[in-house]
């Protein structure tokens, strides 16, 4: 993992060199063995209660007429809160940090990450394993688990095997929050930046008179690059592999940088176990650097056929029923790096990101959601990052107008 209208609202990460196949953002090292990670400290403060839900709406499930996803917090996409008040949800929910609209601070993710480059092969062990305290759910994941293989030294391709990086877009490339230049991700982060487990293969050409090189990514998985709360992608449900990919263009001039994508899914949903129930989806990307500006933009596509019950015996899979569901959405962020730099200002940015969700479930109302989130990151030393940043959620249609505003920050200390 390297560092990767409406109108224009939107804001861009942080510039980055080339797509290049994720490693965990750990440089070559020295010696074979590499340990790297980080700690976030989070804080925040929600509006109403933290949710997305209205008092008075009576439409059941719940979750099927409002965006729970939108009140986030934290760079994993945790929310405030995901207390319906005892109204029936079906389990389309995020992960919550249970604080509802109390202002409080917490530990958002503790990560270490393991890189062993095996002497004298082309082989190299990647893990990354985090600990993420919560009120009533602390648990300790397997974030990444792969070995990769690089069998030629004069080709940019490379094999990998075990739990990775999705290969769907490009907002992965900002997974972590040492990454990310904001704190939160997109409302359309939730169906591209899972990490599925399966094999996956990159590969890179560069056409040096041009100053452009060409990228394909592929993979085939158990589940589509959904985030975990979603789909799980421990094992398959249905025995059939999720296949997806990205074919991406770069043109990399001395003071200017442009890259394009698109991105392709299709397979079984792995929310149940039929395997005729299948998920598609298409996706966009572009970005721009240019002195100091980064512009990215992303359009995804989802859609989902209706399956038959989520397969309780595995413990995964969360849904009463499996509808069938269907979203387009986008996101623009636009990034500044302020010429300051010093001993301890490292660098500092502005961004500010525009987007929308427009979804719906099979038998259900459509709602569509809007965001404008601005923030500031300042980067000290070499192993510290400050954040702060405010996110305005509005209900365009569909759904109950509430007030789940977000105020958050996040103080990352990386070693």
């Amino acid at each position: 993992m390297r560092r990767l209208a409406l109108t224009l609202l939107l804001v861009a990460p942080v510039a980055r060199a080339q797509d290049e196949e994720p490693t965990g953002d750990v440089p070559s090292p020295t010696s074979p063995l590499t340990v790297t990670g980080y700690v976030d400290v989070g804080f925040a403060k929600a509006q109403g209660n933290g949710t997305s839900f209205a008092a008075d709406d009576g439409r059941l499930p719940a979750d099927y007429g409002v965006d729970t996803f939108a009140p986030a917090v934290n760079s994993r996409g945790d929310v405030a809160s995901t207390d319906a008040e005892g109204r029936f949800t079906n389990g389309f929910l995020p992960r919550s940090m249970g604080i509802g609209s109390r202002p409080s601070a917490f530990i958002n993710t503790v990560s270490v990450d393991a890189r062993y480059d095996a002497p004298s092969t082309p082989v190299m062990v990647f893990s990354r394993l985090q600990a993420l305290p919560r009120l009533h759910d602390t648990r300790f994941l397997v974030e990444q688990a792969f070995g990769r293989i690089v069998p030629f030294d004069s080709q940019e391709f490379a094999l990998s095997v075990g739990k990775f990086d999705s290969v769907f877009g490009v907002e992965y490339l900002e997974n972590q929050a040492n990454l990310r230049t904001g704190i939160t991700p997109s409302l359309v982060a939730r169906y591209t930046t899972g990490t599925p487990v399966g094999a996956k293969a990159f590969y890179r050409v560069q056409l040096a008179p041009f100053w452009s090189a060409f990228s394909l990514n592929v993979a085939a998985t158990n589940a589509p690059a959904f985030v975990d709360s979603l789909q799980g992608p421990e094992i398959s449900l249905t025995g059939r592999p999720v296949a997806s990919g990205r074919l991406g263009y770069e043109l990399n001039l001395p003071r200017v940088q442009v890259k394009l994508g698109g991105s392709a899914m299709a397979g079984p949903r792995n929310d149940q176990g039929d395997p005729e129930a299948g998920a598609r989806a298409l996706g966009a990307d572009a970005r721009l650097y240019v002195a100091g500006i980064s512009l990215t933009g992303e359009y995804v596509q989802v859609d989902q056929d209706p399956g038959t019950a989520a397969d309780k015996s595995t413990g995964l899979g969360t849904q009463t029923v499996a509808s069938g569901f269907h979203t387009r959405g986008f996101y623009v962020i636009a990034a500044y790096d302020l010429p300051w730099r010093g001993r301890v200002l490292r660098k500092a940015t502005l961004y500010l990101r525009g987007e929308q969700r427009h979804a719906w479930f099979e038998g259900s109302e459509a709602l569509t959601v809007r965001r404008l989130t601005a923030g500031a990151r300042l980067d000290l030393w070499e192993n510290l990052a400050l954040k702060g940043e405010y996110l305005a959620n509005r209900e365009r249609e569909g759904a109950p107008t509430v007030p789940n505003d977000v105020v958050a920050a996040s103080a990352i200390f990386s070693f």
